[in-house]
Protein backbone atom coordinates (compact mmCIF):
# COMPACT_ATOMS: atom_id res chain seq x y z
CA UNK A 1 0.00 0.00 0.00
CA UNK A 2 1.18 3.22 -0.92
CA UNK A 3 1.49 6.65 1.28
CA UNK A 4 -0.66 9.42 -0.11
CA UNK A 5 1.13 12.41 -1.16
CA UNK A 6 0.65 15.58 0.26
CA UNK A 7 -0.38 18.02 -2.52
CA UNK A 8 -0.86 21.84 -2.45
CA UNK A 9 -0.35 24.67 -4.66
CA UNK A 10 1.96 27.61 -3.68
CA UNK A 11 0.84 31.14 -3.45
CA UNK A 12 3.35 34.20 -3.77
CA UNK A 13 4.32 34.06 -0.10
CA UNK A 14 5.55 30.08 -0.02
CA UNK A 15 6.88 30.01 -3.52
CA UNK A 16 10.33 29.92 -2.03
CA UNK A 17 10.14 26.65 -0.75
CA UNK A 18 9.82 25.02 -3.89
CA UNK A 19 13.34 26.56 -4.45
CA UNK A 20 15.96 23.43 -3.97
CA UNK A 21 13.39 21.05 -6.26
CA UNK A 22 12.95 23.48 -9.40
CA UNK A 23 16.78 24.08 -9.19
CA UNK A 24 17.56 20.19 -10.34
CA UNK A 25 15.89 21.13 -13.10
CA UNK A 26 16.53 24.80 -14.32
CA UNK A 27 19.90 24.84 -12.27
CA UNK A 28 20.74 28.67 -14.20
CA UNK A 29 18.53 29.46 -11.00
CA UNK A 30 21.40 31.22 -8.76
CA UNK A 31 18.80 32.16 -5.61
CA UNK A 32 15.74 31.28 -3.99
CA UNK A 33 15.06 35.50 -4.58
CA UNK A 34 15.48 35.27 -8.65
CA UNK A 35 13.42 32.37 -8.73
CA UNK A 36 10.90 33.73 -6.54
CA UNK A 37 11.02 37.24 -8.93
CA UNK A 38 10.71 34.95 -12.32
CA UNK A 39 7.29 32.98 -10.95
CA UNK A 40 6.36 36.34 -9.85
CA UNK A 41 6.48 37.34 -13.85
CA UNK A 42 5.33 34.04 -15.26
CA UNK A 43 1.91 34.54 -12.47
CA UNK A 44 0.78 37.12 -15.07
CA UNK A 45 0.93 34.88 -17.89
CA UNK A 46 -1.24 32.27 -15.62
CA UNK A 47 1.69 30.47 -14.69
CA UNK A 48 1.16 28.10 -11.16
CA UNK A 49 3.11 26.23 -8.73
CA UNK A 50 2.11 23.08 -7.07
CA UNK A 51 4.49 20.85 -4.97
CA UNK A 52 4.60 17.45 -2.80
CA UNK A 53 5.57 17.31 0.01
CA UNK A 54 7.62 14.96 2.47
CA UNK A 55 6.55 13.61 5.99
CA UNK A 56 8.50 16.42 7.30
CA UNK A 57 6.63 19.30 5.36
CA UNK A 58 9.73 19.78 2.80
CA UNK A 59 8.78 20.70 -0.90
CA UNK A 60 10.37 17.71 -2.83
CA UNK A 61 9.06 18.17 -5.85
CA UNK A 62 7.67 20.67 -7.40
CA UNK A 63 5.12 21.46 -10.79
CA UNK A 64 5.22 24.35 -12.99
CA UNK A 65 2.21 24.67 -15.22
CA UNK A 66 -0.33 26.93 -17.15
CA UNK A 67 -3.59 26.65 -18.78
CA UNK A 68 -3.17 28.31 -22.68
CA UNK A 69 -5.04 27.98 -26.08
CA UNK A 70 -3.17 27.39 -29.31
CA UNK A 71 -4.80 26.40 -32.83
CA UNK A 72 -3.11 23.08 -33.17
CA UNK A 73 -5.12 21.45 -29.93
CA UNK A 74 -7.24 24.31 -28.22
CA UNK A 75 -7.86 24.73 -24.54
CA UNK A 76 -5.47 22.31 -22.51
CA UNK A 77 -2.67 22.84 -19.74
CA UNK A 78 1.03 23.18 -20.23
CA UNK A 79 3.27 21.70 -18.34
CA UNK A 80 6.49 23.98 -18.19
CA UNK A 81 8.59 22.31 -15.20
CA UNK A 82 8.46 18.87 -13.37
CA UNK A 83 11.29 18.24 -11.03
CA UNK A 84 12.05 16.06 -7.62
CA UNK A 85 14.63 16.55 -5.56
CA UNK A 86 16.68 12.82 -6.19
CA UNK A 87 16.28 12.12 -2.61
CA UNK A 88 12.71 11.52 -3.18
CA UNK A 89 12.75 9.74 -6.76
CA UNK A 90 11.08 6.83 -7.30
CA UNK A 91 8.71 7.65 -4.00
CA UNK A 92 5.47 8.60 -5.68
CA UNK A 93 5.85 12.65 -6.07
CA UNK A 94 6.10 13.04 -9.55
CA UNK A 95 3.04 10.28 -10.22
CA UNK A 96 1.08 12.69 -7.64
CA UNK A 97 1.94 15.82 -9.05
CA UNK A 98 1.39 14.78 -12.75
CA UNK A 99 -2.32 13.03 -11.16
CA UNK A 100 -2.58 16.90 -9.46
CA UNK A 101 -2.67 18.40 -12.78
CA UNK A 102 -4.95 16.06 -14.15
CA UNK A 103 -7.15 17.05 -12.17
CA UNK A 104 -6.87 20.00 -12.46
CA UNK A 105 -6.66 20.47 -16.09
CA UNK A 106 -10.54 18.65 -16.10
CA UNK A 107 -11.16 21.18 -13.41
CA UNK A 108 -10.71 23.98 -15.92
CA UNK A 109 -11.95 22.44 -18.73
CA UNK A 110 -9.02 21.59 -20.81
CA UNK A 111 -9.49 18.02 -22.45
CA UNK A 112 -5.58 17.47 -22.62
CA UNK A 113 -2.01 18.34 -20.84
CA UNK A 114 0.97 18.81 -22.52
CA UNK A 115 5.02 18.74 -21.71
CA UNK A 116 8.34 19.52 -23.30
CA UNK A 117 11.32 17.56 -22.23
CA UNK A 118 15.05 17.11 -23.05
CA UNK A 119 16.09 14.49 -24.98
CA UNK A 120 18.45 13.04 -22.06
CA UNK A 121 16.01 12.88 -19.52
CA UNK A 122 15.03 8.93 -20.06
CA UNK A 123 14.14 8.57 -16.40
CA UNK A 124 11.79 11.29 -16.62
CA UNK A 125 10.58 9.67 -19.97
CA UNK A 126 9.66 6.32 -18.37
CA UNK A 127 7.18 8.39 -16.00
CA UNK A 128 5.21 9.90 -18.61
CA UNK A 129 5.16 6.84 -20.46
CA UNK A 130 3.90 5.51 -17.54
CA UNK A 131 1.24 8.23 -16.90
CA UNK A 132 0.05 7.77 -20.26
CA UNK A 133 1.69 10.36 -21.89
CA UNK A 134 2.67 9.95 -25.78
CA UNK A 135 5.32 11.85 -28.06
CA UNK A 136 2.91 13.29 -30.65
CA UNK A 137 5.80 15.42 -32.43
CA UNK A 138 9.32 16.47 -32.19
CA UNK A 139 9.98 20.03 -30.42
CA UNK A 140 12.52 22.43 -32.96
CA UNK A 141 14.38 25.70 -31.63
CA UNK A 142 17.20 27.71 -32.17
CA UNK A 143 18.78 30.77 -31.02
CA UNK A 144 18.34 33.78 -32.84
Amino acid sequence: MTTPHTVAELDDENTALAFEAMRELRQHLTSADEFVAAVRVQRKEGYRLVASFDADGRVVAVAGFRPMTNLYVGFHLYIDDLSTLPSARRQGHGGALLRWVDDEARRLGCEQVHLDSGTHRHEAHSRYFSAGYVIPAFHFSKKV
